[in-house]
């Protein structure tokens, strides 16, 4: 048997909003979308998909809203990492400190999305 990961499902309140977050700040490539319901983007050989969150779970003010999740998405960028944080955070990306561990292939920077899912930075070797 072979399992191969091909869709990461987000379930978020504001489908628009971080369609241009990931498109523009990070800079993803969009192939799927239905407005206000549904976006997906080729991240190498996965998706990452965003998915409006059902009527029971929808609040009135989707910009104050803030995930607490124990997910993290890791994306592995050839740019260097430094001055993609620094880009980031002159567009107003939360950004942490770049970290780096023994034995562990190259720096790491993690930030968050507006609805706070956290992503990974990871240099590329």
């Amino acid at each position: 048997m072979s399992i191969s990961l091909v869709r990461i499902i987000l379930y978020v309140q504001n489908v628009e909003r971080l369609t241009v977050f990931y498109r523009d700040m990070l800079g993803l490539s969009l192939n799927q979308e239905i407005k206000g319901e549904w976006a997906a983007f080729q991240v190498g050989a996965c998706e990452l998909a965003l998915h409006r969150v059902g009527r029971q779970y929808r609040i009135a003010d989707t910009d104050a809203w803030k995930e607490e999740t124990n997910a993290k998405l890791v994306l592995a960028v050839t740019r260097d990492i430094a001055e993609l944080r620094a880009e980031l955070i002159a567009k107003g990306v939360a950004m942490r400190e770049i970290k780096s561990f023994p034995g562990f292939p190259g720096p790491l920077c993690d930030g968050e999305d507006p609805e706070g899912n956290v992503f990974q930075l990871q240099q590329a070797s």
